[in-house]
């Protein structure tokens, strides 16, 4: 079935945030917000997250968790938004704090994340993101390969670094091809030949102190299968102990669209846990590290219309694109979309993007109600990796974040500005900068 055949106002509705809902006059409203008024206020590309709908996210991970399997601790994969904003609720919401290279570590601390409840991954860590790893006493180090050991084994000087090994549980997922990571091949991890040698060298160690495995399957997952075989997989890899600790990585996916039908939160977790009881020791720690899931469907992109094509393909071109949603272009994600002040029904459309690129489409195909120039166009479940991918292509300036809650707006990352695009560069010798 066609997304436009099935885009009425509660479907579309029910794309956006837990909350949002039709004002008297029909606007779209978010986190008790006029979608129109955060436009005018805000600008345009801007990303707007009902924070509310995040801490309810965040506590139906927490609470799945503590009823299937309280030894645990879910983790919040941060590439997926690391915004200090978002990481903050997070935070206060008792998650830990997944970071995948520096910056992320920084961001993580800056939101007053407990070292000790970080966990860091990477498949090509350097020696400057390891030792600041270290000196900030990041909780848990994933192992990723031999040289992630050769050079902990160096960097850490005094007392013991508590580590996890990743291994490839060879596992396939029905998602994009660039999701899939627990592939044989995939460049995270190790084969479970060099992860039992692995296991091996580290328990020798006289730095790094092995605590358990970690594995992941993917991402964008909507079928809870390959989670289970991967729980299966690593269970008879080695003699851990009693209270060994299992990362089962995270991956649930979300609905993008009005025929997705992810798994729910409190299946998910069961799915593991069940698995858990059956492959792992009973006194295991689990660690979930969901990112998506999260924070998807928490956020929605604000654009406004630049201009529109009538033609064999009606072209709404709007003010943003590629620059601020690269999942279209990378995955095929699809997305929908709906005018904030016309919700529903209309032609079939392309939204397309305002960069120098015949491939800036952001969705095909996607009904508007009569759009024209002005007319602001709200784009639901852009919370996971918009954010993370944004970039300045032709010169465009990063978009805010705003959290909106009960009715209130506020910036939690203001919209760059044409001075920060020009901040880091170099003046030439003989203009007050210096020719080294």
């Amino acid at each position: 079935m066609l997304a436009h055949a099935v885009a009425t106002a509660d479907d579309l509705v029910g794309l956006f945030p837990p909350g949002s809902c039709q004002a008297e006059d029909g606007e779209l409203t978010i986190g008790g917000c006029r979608v129109t008024e955060l436009a005018d206020r805000f600008g345009t590309p801007a990303v707007v997250v009902d924070e509310n709908a995040l801490r309810r996210q965040a506590r139906a991970y927490t609470q799945a968790l503590a009823r299937y399997w309280p030894n645990s601790q879910a983790v919040f994969a941060s590439k997926s938004f690391p915004c200090t904003a978002v990481v903050r609720v997070m935070v206060e919401e008792g998650l830990g704090v997944d970071v995948a290279g520096g910056g992320e570590l920084v961001t993580a601390l800056a939101a007053g994340a407990d070292p000790a409840k970080i966990v860091v991954h990477g498949n090509a860590k350097t020696d400057e993101e390891l030792a600041m790893a270290v000196k900030a006493g990041a909780g848990t180090i994933v192992v990723d390969n031999f040289d992630d050991i050769d050079r902990l084994e160096r960097i850490v000087t005094t007392g013991h670094q508590r580590v996890l090994l990743r291994v490839i549980p060879e596992v396939d997922a029905d998602t994009h091809e660039a999701m899939v990571t627990g592939r044989r091949d995939s460049k995270f991890g190790l084969a479970i030949p060099q992860a039992v040698e692995a296991v091996a060298r580290l328990r020798t160690s006289s730095r790094l102190r092995l605590e358990g495995l970690h594995v992941h399957v993917g991402s964008q997952l909507l079928a809870t299968e390959p989670f289970r075989r991967s729980v299966e997989a690593v269970g008879g890899i080695a003699e851990l102990g009693e209270h060994a600790v299992y990362d089962l990585g995270g991956g649930l996916g979300v609905r993008y669209t009005y025929e997705d039908r992810p798994p729910t939160i409190d299946a998910y977790v069961r799915t593991l846990t069940d698995a858990a009881r059956e492959h792992l020791p009973a006194g295991a720690r689990l660690i979930l590290e969901p990112g998506r899931s999260l924070v998807a469907g928490a956020a929605a992109t604000l654009y406004r219309v630049v201009t529109v094509k009538p033609g064999p393909r009606t072209l709404v071109a709007v003010d943003g694109g590629m620059a601020d949603n690269l999942e279209p272009m990378l995955y095929g994600q699809r997305f929908e979309a709906t005018l904030a002040s016309r919700i529903g029904g209309g032609e079939p459309c392309d939204l397309v993007g305002r960069h120098c690129e015949s491939g800036d489409t952001l969705i095909r195909d996607v009904p508007l109600r009569d759009p024209r120039v002005g007319d602001v166009v709200a784009v639901p479940v852009t919370g996971a990796y918009c954010y993370s991918l944004s970039n300045n292509y032709n010169g465009a300036r990063r978009p805010p974040v705003v959290f909106c809650r009960d009715g209130e707006a506020r910036a939690v990352v203001r919209r760059e500005s044409y001075e920060d695009l020009l901040r880091r560069d170099v003046p030439p010798a003989g203009n007050g900068g210096s020719a080294r």
